[in-house]
Order: C-alpha cells, then sequence, then structure tokens
C-alpha cells in the first residue's frame, strides 16, 4: 500500500506539472514539444481540435504497444496518467504567466519534463514516445536515447516545414528544457556513479575507502595484462611469472556524484598512476550504498 500510495502521488504531481507547462506556457501562445505530446500539439495547432482530445487518441497505439512488449501494469497506470492529463487540460483553467518567447519555452520545458519525469518515477508515462523507442530499439540496433532523438528531429522537421521555422526552433528549445528537468528528476543531482580502480596500492585505497570514507567496496581479482616490449616485437611468449607478482586487486565502489571529485583526489594522493573508470549507475538496490542524501566532507 505504502508503494501503490508514492506511486500514486508522484504521477499526480506529475499531471499536475505538465498541465501548468501546457495550459500557462505552451498552449495559449501556440508552441510546441518532442514526442507524442509534440506531435499532439502540432495537430491541434493545425486543425484546432482540442488538446486533451488528441492526447489520449495519440497515445492510444503506444499503450496498446506497451502491453505487448512491457507489462499490463505499465500500461494501465500510463493510461490512467495520460486521461488525468488530458482531464486536467479540459477543466483547469490556469493563468498565462508570460508572453516572453524565451520564458515560454524554457519555463514550459520545465513544468511539462518535470511532469513527465515524475510520473516515470512513478511508473508510468505522459508520453508514448519512450514505449516505441523501447519497441524499436529491440527491432533494431539503435539505443533508446537515439530513437528518441530521431523521432524528435523528424517532428521538428515536420514543424518547420508546416508552421514555420522559428516555431521549430523554440519547439527545440523547448524539448531541450524538457529532457534536462527528465534526467535531473529521474537521476537527480546525486545520481550514483560507480568507480573502478586498478592500483598496485590497492589495499590502501581499500582501507580509505572502507574506513575512512564509509563507502562499500567490491573486490576482483585481476591479473596484469602489461607485455614486455622485447617479447611483444620478438612474438614469444612471455616467461614464466609468479602469480603474486601478476595478480592484483581490482577495487569497485559505488558513489554518488557529488563526491566524485573528492574521492579522486583522496585516491590519487596514495596513488597518482592509478587506473580510475567512472560509470554512471541507474538504480541500486542493497548493498552498503551511502543514501543520497548524505554528503561526504
Amino acid at each position: 500500500m505504502k508503494s501503490v500510495f508514492r506511486r500514486t502521488i508522484l504521477t499526480a504531481l506529475g499531471i499536475v506539472s505538465a498541465t501548468v507547462g501546457l495550459k500557462s506556457f505552451l498552449l495559449p501562445n501556440g508552441f510546441l514539444d518532442g514526442g507524442v505530446t509534440g506531435v499532439s500539439l502540432l495537430i491541434s495547432l493545425l486543425s484546432g481540435v482540442d488538446l486533451s482530445i488528441l492526447l489520449p487518441i495519440i497515445n492510444l497505439p503506444f499503450i496498446l504497444l506497451g502491453i505487448r512488449h512491457i507489462n499490463l501494469s505499465f500500461a494501465l497506470q500510463t493510461l490512467v496518467a495520460i486521461v488525468g492529463l488530458a482531464l486536467c487540460l479540459r477543466f483547469v483553467d490556469l493563468p498565462i504567466v508570460t508572453d516572453d518567447k524565451l520564458l515560454i519555452s524554457g519555463f514550459g520545458g520545465f513544468f511539462l519534463g518535470a511532469g513527465i519525469g515524475l510520473s516515470i518515477r512513478g511508473g508510468s508515462v505522459l508520453d508514448g514516445t519512450e514505449i516505441m523507442a523501447i519497441y524499436l530499439g529491440k527491432k533494431t540496433s539503435l539505443a533508446v536515447g537515439d530513437i528518441v532523438l530521431i523521432l524528435n528531429i523528424l517532428i521538428f522537421s515536420v514543424a518547420a516545414y508546416v508552421v514555420d521555422i522559428e516555431t521549430a526552433l523554440y519547439a527545440i528549445l523547448t524539448y531541450f528544457a524538457a529532457s534536462k528537468t527528465i534526467d535531473f528528476i529521474i537521476h537527480g543531482l546525486e545520481e550514483y556513479t560507480g568507480m573502478t580502480i586498478i592500483s598496485e596500492k590497492s589495499d590502501e585505497i581499500r582501507y580509505l575507502l572502507t574506513e575512512k570514507l564509509g563507502l562499500g567496496v567490491t573486490l576482483f581479482l585481476g591479473k596484469k595484462g602489461y607485455i614486455r616490449q622485447e617479447e611483444a616485437v620478438s612474438g614469444s611468449a612471455p616467461a614464466p611469472s609468479d602469480d603474486s607478482d601478476s595478480d592484483i586487486n581490482i577495487v569497485y565502489t559505488v558513489l554518488t556524484r557529488l563526491e566524485v571529485a573528492s574521492v579522486r583526489a583522496d585516491i590519487e594522493s596514495i596513488d597518482p598512476s592509478a587506473f580510475i573508470i567512472q560509470s554512471v549507475v541507474d538504480e541500486t538496490r542493497g548493498g552498503m550504498i551511502r543514501k543520497r542524501s548524505e554528503k561526504h566532507f
């Protein structure tokens, strides 16, 4: 029940935020966005059909796609969220905040992106583009992000042709503001970063991370892959060596993005030649992971 309540609250907040972005910024000023919402806005602008009618209709094929290729629960939550957004657009009256085009594209994209991001955190989407991208990603070698970008380029190109170039350019600004806001809402300022450290002083680094900084670590046993130059030139097999000389402990830890610079400096103070690899971690479960709210000093 606690999980259901949390998802419901996040989705409701997402609907409210998206409604503000559309009714107080984008819709009254004829602005567009990317994705299925952008297509709906474009059709509404050209045909005069109310956006509250177009959103559920145009998203319906993608919801059906979600039932087949994701899961029924996700598709039903998405349907409820999109219908809720359509009802808010139809019956909720909000004031127009500004007529400045730059502010409209920036803050309209911000509120719309926040709405989409909150709904994703709640287990649904307000725009079917991501569902199509996931489906096409399984059928092609393209990444989901690449597919979303290609679809939006097509939408903006059509907007430039059938409306005008200025509207399409402002739509691109709106899309970038929305996409950055979505990333911030989903990952947060302190998104997790995975750090792999390869060093001769792995024991000292492990002690630093666990005992001094309170981070959890995992050690991988590895072997050095370096071949001496004379062996590489001659093509001869490397001379037998003691395993203790070639084995090395590889340290892996997960920390927040705000901690990365400080931790790297601490590691380099122990071993300036340490080989450090960083990668973004979308989500973690279990283990000794520092909570996002905790700070590293």
